[in-house]
């Protein structure tokens, strides 16, 4: 917990238990019994809120093997070029450590684009670094950008021709 809380709990919380305690010894009432197991039980609900609300709302932490897979471009940016961007891009990171960037028209695959990937690890959540072979394709000139959310993550990659290009982690499928 916070260091509010900490103060809370020492300055308040604990005295204001004791004189509750000492107080329902002395006179035996049952309301006095009832209000301090109310606020233990309130304090306790409260803990395990705070903490199940922590753990729901923590950022993904990505290793290495968290971006091994197939990546095709996010619909859910709704644009002008989406639909057509799904059906000519995607990539593939496989567990040796390469890449494949795919220049498609829908299911076929044009042109294959290769390098390979590493990982910083100057941060608790690994970054993606792309090395690709020359020529290569303006999509992949630079590394992406990782966002992260509490249950997923998306790469952007900065394409001087496009601006942002938006990747998440999923299959090809025909969007038609």
């Amino acid at each position: 917990m916070g260091f509010g809380f900490n103060l809370f709990f020492v300055f308040i919380f604990i005295p204001l238990t004791g004189v509750l305690l000492v107080t329902w010894l002395f006179i035996r009432k049952k309301f006095i019994g009832k209000i301090l197991g109310f606020i233990w039980i309130g304090i306790f609900g409260l803990i395990l809120f705070l903490i199940s609300l922590q753990w729901l709302t923590e950022k993904t932490v990505l290793k290495k093997k968290n971006y091994y897979g197939q990546y095709v471009v996010n619909r859910d940016y709704k644009g002008k070029q989406t639909d057509w961007q799904y059906n000519t891009f995607r990539f593939e990171i496989k567990e040796n450590d390469s890449i494949f960037f795919y220049v498609t028209n829908k299911e076929k695959i044009l042109k294959t684009y290769r390098g390979t990937i590493t990982t910083t690890t100057l941060y608790p959540s690994e970054r993606l670094k792309i090395n690709m072979e020359y020529p290569t394709h303006h999509i992949m000139s630079s590394n992406p950008t990782t966002y992260r959310s509490a249950w997923s993550f998306y790469l952007v990659f900065y394409s001087p021709r496009f601006n942002n290009v938006f990747f998440k982690k999923g299959k090809w499928k025909s969007i038609e």
